[in-house]
């Protein structure tokens, strides 16, 4: 993650015994609310509002906009991609400098601000996603922190606040914090390192929280531990890591060799995803250290790359599924999962829905783990690495198609005229291209799909009605190379870096060094074939895709590159969805300074409403005073541009 997980990197290549589930009903919010990162528990990013239509978006004005102030303070890098909440009646947002702001949800007004001061640094992922919130039903009426905020901040502490007045809760923790870096297995060597980026999930009277671990610095990096604090006092009641210390763990025999088993990261830096009535915590989990080469750490090396259930009250696991073994690729389980339920062979069935990097959508039983849709396992390339053994399979759906091309070959590299396509071939012919899953080489490796997706971070949202999951893409190509230390050269590294955008990262503990980048044509457009980006919507009922549209407009960012291609350009995203019941899809998420809402139905692009910066977030809507809200954050850094702003929109009066 700390090399560019979240995609700076774009900026340096583009110019440009199970208890059964109650009613899903009892774990949503009040009606108008967006009560969580996912609007609830379950992630599924579905309101069910309906005053907002496909009839009427088109009247989408802006309502209000609120600046926190982070932008004056902060660099180019900062990413503001928080997903604001609204409960009782008050937004709450966090900043990536470690501020809380409630706001008038009808005004843009400020309410009240909280300063965590939370530690400037270089870190390898400068955001923050949100907040989340826990009303506590013990607590006398009126009593302060009844109902609690809690900030995750980038150094890497949980901060309770009285959702009322932004006082923090004196009996959480130490005067209303809680540290992370605290009891860690392997404990960071500096303090970027290690960090929290996502709220956690809230269950049953606990916080749920992973951490962010910088993991393709050293072999033994940060350990990744998942833990589950006391949502009143702060006092630790159980903690998880993905990487087996305990030789009777059933996965403790898939970490061999060399340091298997003192490997750090496999951390969940991402939304974890909560079901109460079941006492779960579904947890995505990351690649362990380093991402790039795995022989230190022979065999599968499960529960990471995986959706792991645990129990709620314990943290045992109950069930996990690993998407990737023995990963190469840098393909962390990115996305919140999301919790939904189908109709699959005539019969409801609550499911997990987990998309991934690889460009798999994965549908599991959410109580035993097992694919809904059959996954198969499939024979993927060898590594020409010595002290390297990749999996000799990989999983892959049977019946649900890839949300991206699974790989490249000559005949698809593209470019916009013919000496862009020709500085393109002279690019990736000399690279190992074996499809996907081929593992890096010294030579060079064609990474398709990259690692930024595929399906990326930005996750899915869930139709019920039609049963879809609409999800974004990304279709860019990278390369992928490992350097013998005694063939390194530092000179060379700079002038590539600073000429081609290289990436070079030194993976301590390996005899390696990791070079990696975009692979782009002269005119700053991806080598591979149009739309570079996409929103896609799979039927749950039947596995197939319903439909596929571009996303973003490059030539939206330079309008010279709309006589660049007759094929609509798409753009690079990061960010996710969100779904209304009034049967339109809102997202952001690209870097052409854009919120579009789509028909959910079709796909069609409905409404473009114009922002001062890119949204690399997820956008939310509320309800207030009868009159429906859509909100987002703006301001993702790197090539997405800089700002700090809340944008509000409401059908024009």
């Amino acid at each position: 993650m700390r090399i560019l997980e979240t995609g700076a990197a774009f900026a340096l290549a583009l110019t440009l015994g199970l208890v059964r589930a109650a009613p899903a009903a009892a774990q949503q919010p009040a009606a108008g609310e967006w009560a969580a990162n996912g609007h609830d528990a379950f992630g599924t990013r579905y309101s069910p509002l309906t005053q907002i239509t496909r009839e009427n978006v088109r009247r989408l004005a802006v309502a209000w906009t609120y600046h926190t102030g982070d932008a004056a303070q902060s660099d180019d890098r900062t990413r503001f991609e928080a997903t604001p909440l609204v409960v009782d009646g008050t937004m709450y947002v966090s900043t990536p400098l470690g501020r809380v702001i409630a706001l008038d949800p009808a005004t843009g007004a400020e309410r009240w601000r909280y300063d965590a001061h939370a530690v400037r640094g270089d870190w390898g992922d400068p955001a923050n996603r949100g907040v989340s919130t826990w009303f506590d039903a013990k607590a006398p009426a009126g009593a302060p922190c009844r109902r609690r905020v809690y900030v995750g901040t980038i150094d890497a502490r949980i901060v309770a606040l009285d959702a009322r007045t932004g006082t923090p809760c004196g009996d959480f923790g130490q005067n209303g914090t809680v540290s992370l870096r605290r009891g860690l297995h392997i404990a960071p060597l500096y303090e970027e390192e290690y960090e929290l980026t996502s709220p956690p999930a809230i269950v049953n009277g606990l916080v749920v929280t992973g951490s962010a671990v910088a993991d393709n610095g050293r072999v033994n990096a940060a350990s990744g531990e998942v833990r589950a604090y006391d949502a009143r006092t702060g006092a630790l009641r159980w903690t998880w890591d993905p990487v087996p210390r305990d030789s009777t763990d059933p996965a403790y025999a898939t970490w061999r060799s060399g340091m298997g088993h003192v490997t750090g990261a496999a951390n969940a830096w991402s939304i974890i995803a909560a079901d109460s009535a079941r006492d779960l915590v579904f947890v995505p989990t990351g690649s362990p250290s380093p991402d790039y080469y795995g022989g230190e750490r022979v065999g599968d090396n499960r529960y990471g790359n995986s959706i792991v259930a645990l129990r709620a009250s314990t943290g045992k696991v109950v069930w996990s599924f690993q998407a990737v073994h023995h990963d190469l690729w840098d393909y962390d389980v990115a996305a919140p999962p999301v919790l939904a339920t189908i109709t699959h062979d005539g019969k409801r069935a609550d499911v997990v829905l987990q998309t991934l990097k690889t460009g798999q959508l994965f549908v599991l039983d959410r109580d035993t783990g097992k694919p809904v849709f059959p996954v198969e396992e499939r024979p993927v390339p060898a590594s020409t690495v010595a002290g390297e053994h990749a999996s000799p399979t990989q999983p892959f759906n049977r019946v649900i198609p890839p949300l991206s091309p699974q790989g490249m070959t000559l005949d698809d590299v593209w470019g916009p005229a013919p000496a862009d396509r020709d500085a393109c071939l002279a690019q990736i012919r000399p690279l190992r291209n074996d499809g996907v899953f081929t593992p890096p080489s010294l030579e060079g490796t064609l990474a398709v799909p990259s690692n930024v997706g595929g399906a990326h971070w930005g996750g899915l949202a869930f139709e019920p009605t039609r049963q879809l999951a609409i999800v974004p893409v990304n279709r860019i190509a990278a390369m992928v190379q490992l350097i013998p230390l005694e063939k390194f050269d530092t000179a060379d590294a700079r002038t590539n870096a600073s000429r081609l955008g290289d990436q070079y990262t030194r993976m301590h503990g390996t005899p390696y060094v990791m070079r990696r980048r975009f692979l782009f044509g002269p005119s700053g457009l991806p080598c591979t074939k149009p739309p570079f980006g996409a929103l896609v919507a799979i039927d749950l009922r039947t596995g197939a895709k319903a439909w596929e549209v571009p996303l973003g407009d490059l030539s939206l960012v330079d309008p010279k590159l709309s006589a660049l291609s007759k094929t609509p350009l798409g753009a690079p995203n990061l960010g996710g969805p969100i779904v209304t019941a009034g049967g339109v899809v809102f997202i952001a998420a690209t870097m052409d300074n854009s919120l579009r809402a789509f028909d959910a139905a079709t796909g069609a692009e409905l409404w473009r409403g114009a922002l001062p910066a890119g949204g690399r977030a997820t956008p939310m809507t509320y309800e207030v005073g009868g009159r429906q809200y859509v909100a987002i954050a703006v301001g993702g850094g790197d090539q997405w541009g800089k700002d700090d702003a809340i944008v509000t929109f409401a059908l024009a009066r």
